[in-house]
């Protein structure tokens, strides 16, 4: 894992790529290297996962070709078997080297060829083209402005924002974050800056020629997989495991003791003996004014189980430090806390000497095992109760309150938040069960003249939605989420949040493999009953116990109204007060104060919204600050 930047046909692209390199220093601790050629350059920081001697740097050059490449190839070995059959010889053993002679002999089209994450670019000597990439599903970022015939490019926005002057805030995508509590991948906080979609790539031709082009198209992926037959899905993710271990130095797992974290630690298990894992707990009256199941228990019993060495890890943080420094690292406003978690267990890993870890992050989203995925399956039968039943029902659960002063109601919070889509059409529900606001509240939330930036990303959603040719709900949902939520937040906060730490987390379940299979599945094979991840439970039987598989869904996020009530409160009001948001016109004030009061009071549960405003103001403050970014006009 690695960061990676560079300039083509940039007004001081050589200097520039120094400073953009430089600020990549976490991505790659373990070295530094650059390239350049008449106006391109190309700049790199090392992580060293794979072949550690110099045979592995960066940028690597060879045969006029340029690359530097940020991911990994767990496929490597077969394509350079391949490869050498076919009379190439290698230099060392990185996956780098591999596919620089991918490139070289298969250009462009070895990228489908690719099984692994992702982004790079490779400049070709002879033609004088540069192209970029990223992988299927957009585990890897890269992020590029284009001014002129130049263009620059990142693994991360805020080397860019910070080294080149000229960028504005989006406020359309500040709009979306509040809708979503995070920036979708289609948008970038920055208009002047663009993100490379998953499974594209982009080539600068000398004459300033911009071509793109997509080599994966999930949608497709899905549709051509459902119609085919059912996958044996305890099969391919072993396979996919076995593949993410690949690795020069030692791999960790995350080890939250539910079902997806635990299935990988046991199969890594079964190739890497004695291999540790890191869990995380809370302090015990976070735990108890969350409701918060007691996962550590779990986590233990596997442990024990397969001869792992666990590693616990109580997370007590100062939140009003780590507020502004996560915000930084995690490069576009992100609401999500579970980020705070993966920062504190990769810090605690890379202390012990770990690289690499292993993470069961995508399993839900893929096979529906998120509560709104049963949510909006039973609001379908929810719809069919006549209103002499649904109307006293919905009367009495919205006079309920979510909290006391000392503890929280999760049950109630679950039932106001289906009631609040449970009646509502297929997308719309579909997206009022996991983002923030309805249409109404996020316009009366944000400034008069930001209403038409509000049906935009409303109408996004609903296209994204739509654009499917699956025949059942459940994989629909699935496919949404993998298109957005997957890559939109989850693997955004995972890279950058454990990278902060320099540490390479892998992904086995965000795999191309893995996603056939997946789709392969019928949706009643993921929702069976009550059961949400049906399916992968049964492919986990075959290595853990029942007790592990079908106990209570826990969360990887943190005691948000804990926090909120106690540690940040007092930041809640000074942002309400005299936040810049609030000052630039952004937010209205009396609508955060009402957020603020139904929490106070009981009445609903706004600490999710609260804790958003908070990245978002601390992100704002930082843009506008650094003078890379300003309010437009």
């Amino acid at each position: 894992m690695c960061g990676v930047a560079g300039t083509y046909r940039w007004p001081d692209g050589g200097p520039l790529t120094d400073r953009l390199t430089k600020r990549l220093a976490h991505r790659g601790p373990d070295g530094e290297g650059r390239y350049d050629h008449g106006d391109v350059h190309l700049g790199h920081r090392r992580l060293s996962i794979i072949d550690l001697s110099e045979t592995g740097a960066q940028p690597m050059v060879s045969g006029g070709l340029a690359l530097t490449y940020n991911g990994e190839l767990y496929n490597a070995p077969e394509l350079r078997a391949e490869l050498m059959s076919k009379g190439v010889r290698f230099r060392g053993t990185s996956d780098t080297e591999v596919l620089l002679e991918a490139w070289r002999r298969w250009g462009v089209e070895c990228l489908p060829r690719l099984r692994g994450m992702f982004a790079f670019g490779i400049f070709d000597e002879r033609t004088g083209e540069l192209f970029l990439a990223r992988d299927q599903l957009g585990i890897k970022p890269l992020f590029y402005v284009r001014r002129g015939d130049g263009i620059a490019f990142s693994s991360e926005l805020k080397a860019l924002a910070g080294e080149i002057g000229g960028l504005h805030v989006d406020e359309a995508a500040l709009v979306a974050s509040l809708l979503y509590y995070w920036v979708p991948d289609s948008r970038c906080a920055f208009r002047e800056a663009r993100k490379l979609p998953p499974g594209s790539w982009l080539r600068v031709r000398p004459n300033g020629r911009v071509d793109t082009g997509r080599y994966w198209i999930l949608r497709d992926v899905a549709t051509e997989a459902r119609h085919g037959p059912p996958a044996d899905l305890a099969a391919v993710v072993e396979d996919s495991t076995r593949k993410h271990l690949l690795s020069d130095v030692p791999v960790a797992t995350f080890l939250s003791g539910g079902l997806d974290s635990s299935y990988l630690t046991a199969l890594a298990s079964k190739y890497s003996p004695g291999i540790s894992a890191y869990t995380i707990g809370f302090r015990a009256e976070d735990a108890k004014f969350e409701a918060m199941p007691d996962d550590l228990r779990y986590a233990r019993i596997v442990a024990d189980r397969f001869g792992v060495d666990l590693h616990e890890i109580e997370i007590a943080p100062n939140v009003q430090d780590l507020l502004p420094h996560l915000t930084y690292h995690l490069d576009e406003p992100i609401g999500d806390p579970a980020a705070i978690n993966s920062y504190l267990i990769c810090l605690a890993a890379r202390e012990s000497g770990v690289k690499v870890m292993l993470s069961g992050m995508g399993a839900d989203e893929l096979f529906a095992g998120y509560r709104k995925h049963l949510a909006n399956l039973i609001a379908l039968r929810y719809q069919k109760m006549p209103g002499a039943v649904r109307t006293p029902l919905e009367s009495v659960v919205d006079r309920l309150p979510v909290a006391t002063s000392k503890r929280g109601f999760r049950s109630i919070r679950f039932a106001k938040r289906f009631l609040s889509f449970a009646t509502l059409p297929e997308e719309t529900a579909f997206r009022r069960s996991y983002t923030m606001y309805d249409r109404d509240e996020l316009a009366g939330l944000v400034a008069p003249d930001l209403a038409g930036a509000v049906d935009d990303v409303l109408t996004e959603h609903a296209d994204t939605y739509h654009d499917n040719l699956l025949d059942d709900f459940v994989n629909r949902m699935c496919l949404a989420d993998a298109r957005m939520f997957l890559p939109g937040l989850n693997l955004t906060y995972t890279d950058r949040s454990t990278m902060a730490a320099s540490t390479e987390v892998r992904v086995p379940f965000v795999d191309v493999e893995v996603v056939k299979a997946a789709f392969s599945l019928p949706g009643n094979r993921k929702i069976a009953g009550r059961q949400g991840k049906a399916a992968l439970k049964e492919a986990a039987l075959s290595i853990l116990p029942k007790e592990i598989v079908y106990r209570p869904k826990g969360l990887f996020s943190a005691p948000l109204r804990a926090w909120m009530s106690r540690d940040l409160a007092p930041l809640v009001r000074e942002v309400v007060h005299d936040g810049v948001l609030v000052r630039s016109g952004f937010l209205r004030r009396e609508a955060l104060q009402r957020l603020v009061d139904e929490d106070a009071a009981g009445r609903e549960d706004r600490s999710k919204h609260l804790w958003h405003v908070l990245t978002l103001e601390y992100w704002y403050r930082s843009a506008t600050e650094a003078g890379a970014a300003e309010r437009a006009a």
